[in-house]
């Protein structure tokens, strides 16, 4: 990826970059047994599934249409959401002090996008305060879009007014990084705060 000479745009992902959520964190409570939570969140409540409501279907059809499939597991796919917030294991404290870091130097604008459900959305405003610091949020499931589709970097892009060409998206997904690529706006893959501390110092972000 060629990447510009100066940066004018910081755009955060937030699940994985900024908020450490795995549903890991609440099936340990639910699953004596490590192997049979991994069958169930790879087989069950898989990744697909979960994504579908992060462009806008509703918790209640989720949870309805899973259940109908996987009768057996009825109580556990409940908890999915029923429990959700125990999936959240904090801030990712090390990427929220390089966000504080970039609104204190004053230099960029800086936004956030996110593939998150709009049920649950509200929880992470309450949650977490750095929430409230980004001068937009584009929320997948108040769009019914989700990355990598090319139309949702293009409409955070419009909605804002920003210059693509001198934008920077970080983003913990690869396929995600590759969809920003793909529209020509400038992404990095987010590996650890201390990996993105040291490639934003050296373009000259931090």
């Amino acid at each position: 990826m060629q990447y510009p000479s100066t940066f004018e745009t910081i755009i955060f992902d937030l699940g994985g970059v900024l908020v450490d959520w795995n549903p890991r964190y609440l099936y340990r409570k639910i699953f004596a047994d490590e192997a049979e939570m991994e069958r169930f969140l790879a087989e069950v409540t898989t990744g697909h599934w979960n994504e579908q409501q992060d462009a806008g279907r509703t918790l209640a059809e989720a949870t309805e249409t899973l259940i109908a499939e996987h009768p057996h597991y009825e109580s556990e796919i409940q908890a999915f959401y029923g429990r959700w917030t125990e999936m959240l294991n904090g801030a990712v404290e090390g990427t929220v002090a390089i966000l504080e870091e970039i609104l204190q130097n004053g230099r960029h604008r800086v936004y956030a996008l996110t593939n998150w459900s709009n049920e649950t959305w509200p929880y992470a405003l309450e949650i977490f305060p750095f929430m409230h610091w980004f001068e937009g949020v584009l929320v997948s499931g108040d769009e019914k879009l989700i990355k990598p589709d090319p139309a949702i970097y293009e409409l955070i892009l419009d909605r804002y007014n920003i210059e693509r060409s001198t934008a920077l998206f970080i983003d913990d997904n690869f396929k995600n990084v590759v969809g920003a690529w793909d529209v020509g706006l400038p992404a990095v893959h987010f590996e650890s705060s201390e990996q993105l501390r040291e490639f934003l110092v050296e373009k000259g972000v931090l």
